[in-house]
């Protein structure tokens, strides 16, 4: 009995620590892109930004992954704060497997705004 507890304690935190994980985004690396926005997606537990951008004459779509829409809140976001169709200038650390997209870390709005997304 003793020992389900201890094992359950040890697994029970397994699956927040593995969501949270940042390890497929590269820190190391800040990679500014000017695109369009496609999509806005305001959702728990992370929002993201999906940006349009030309690569090699075709457009390509990024996915940027966001913080919470809580802590975006506190950052001075709103679920309306960028929409589809707008051009907006974006700083991302991005993905390892060097695939379109990673971790947003601040946006500049159409309004002039510069917002971090963590």
């Amino acid at each position: 009995m003793a020992l389900t507890a201890i094992a359950a304690a040890f697994t029970a935190g397994t699956p927040a620590t593995a969501h949270h994980s940042f390890a497929m985004f590269d820190q190391t690396k800040t990679v500014v892109l000017q695109g369009v926005v496609s999509k806005f997606e305001w959702t728990n537990p992370h929002a993201f930004v999906i940006l349009e951008l030309p690569v090699n004459g075709q457009k390509v779509a990024y996915t940027l992954e966001c913080s919470s829409p809580a802590l975006m809140r506190h950052a001075g976001w709103k679920f309306n704060t960028i929409k589809a169709g707008e051009r907006v200038r974006v700083a991302m650390h991005p993905l390892k497997n060097g695939k379109p997209g990673g971790m947003l870390a601040k946006i500049k709005v159409p309004d002039g705004r510069l917002l971090a997304a963590w």
